[in-house]
């Protein structure tokens, strides 16, 4: 009987430096991939994700498309490798979102490279235009944090583990919140080294422009189950795959809710694919009754491989 697993997607924040390079130089398939990537966006991607300087990989109209060929790559190996696994639902933290999309089918590699290195594009541009910021409130309840978020006038971005929530607004409000955090018994609070204000309504300028794109890109429905961030459920017809992401954009990232969805779908084995651990490491603090495999490059997928096959 094969294995059934369910994909997961890393979100901005999980580049890395030398992200695909191992991977490109061992499977012509993952080359062919990141040509197709740097003649579609019409610059050098796949030089940056192999040679940086950081600084240039973390913008975000770089980090994005990174991110979605260096998800989508892993996947096209781990396919070859494992071609009985059964791949029953993806979900992507933010970003990643649109590479679960691609990886169910919703639409293909070059709609989807287009998407996201148009999504970074717009929020590049938004975050040039706004002086934002964001806020990491570790060991608070979410109903505090939820409080101070009001009293400041910032957003609620992520909710990504139990005591994991991070807020996002304008620079003057986040230090705001920084500075009344320990009244409402928040552990710490910690800065973020971002460029602005992600997924909050500082966004909005860069929300309505991928609107536009998402409402002309082919757009399908997805092989296997996806859920979206924005509404924490499964995402099925095409108009309401264009709302999601396009909502995605200044709403909420509502992880631990997505998770817990699909565990109680009754999924137990989750398969990560991106350039770090994070996503296993707040399941970790979400559920740690399921397991996840985390793939980032040729090493811990030949690791992955020999455990998928045993």
């Amino acid at each position: 009987m094969p294995k059934q697993a369910v994909l997961l997607f890393a979100g901005q924040g999980a580049q890395k430096v030398g992200m695909g390079k191992d991977l490109a130089e061992a499977y012509p398939a993952v080359r062919a991939m990141l040509e197709q990537a740097d003649a579609a966006i019409g610059y050098p991607l796949s030089q940056i994700m192999f040679e940086g300087p950081m600084e240039e990989l973390t913008k975000t109209s770089r980090c994005q498309p990174a991110l979605y060929t260096h998800g989508l790559a892993l996947l096209e190996v781990l396919k070859s490798k494992v071609p009985d696994l059964e791949f029953t639902a993806t979900a992507g933290l933010s970003l990643g979102e649109f590479t679960a999309h691609a990886a169910a089918g919703t639409f293909d590699f070059a709609t989807g490279l287009n998407l996201v290195f148009q999504r970074g594009s717009f929020m590049e541009e938004a975050c040039e235009t706004t002086r934002g910021a964001m806020l990491a409130m570790i060991g608070g309840e979410e109903t505090a944090i939820r409080e101070l978020a009001a009293e400041c006038d910032v957003d609620v971005a992520n909710l990504n583990a139990p005591g994991q929530i991070v807020l996002s607004g304008s620079v003057e409000e986040i230090e705001a919140a920084a500075a009344k955090s320990k009244d409402k018994g928040i552990k710490r609070a910690i800065p973020l080294p971002v460029a602005g204000a992600y997924h909050s309504r500082l966004m909005k300028g860069a929300q309505d422009k991928l609107a536009i794109a998402l409402e002309a890109a082919t757009i399908v429905s997805p092989a296997v189950p996806v859920v979206c961030n924005f509404e924490a459920r499964t995402v099925i017809r095409p108009e309401e795959i264009r709302a999601t992401l396009t909502a995605q954009v200044t709403g909420s990232v509502r992880w631990v809710e997505s998770m817990q969805h699909l565990i109680a779908e009754g999924h137990t084995l989750f398969i990560e694919l991106g350039p770090d651990a994070t996503l296993a490491g707040l399941m970790g603090k979400i559920d740690k009754s399921v397991k996840v495999i985390s793939i980032k490059d040729t090493a811990t997928l030949d690791a992955a491989v020999a455990e998928l096959l045993a």
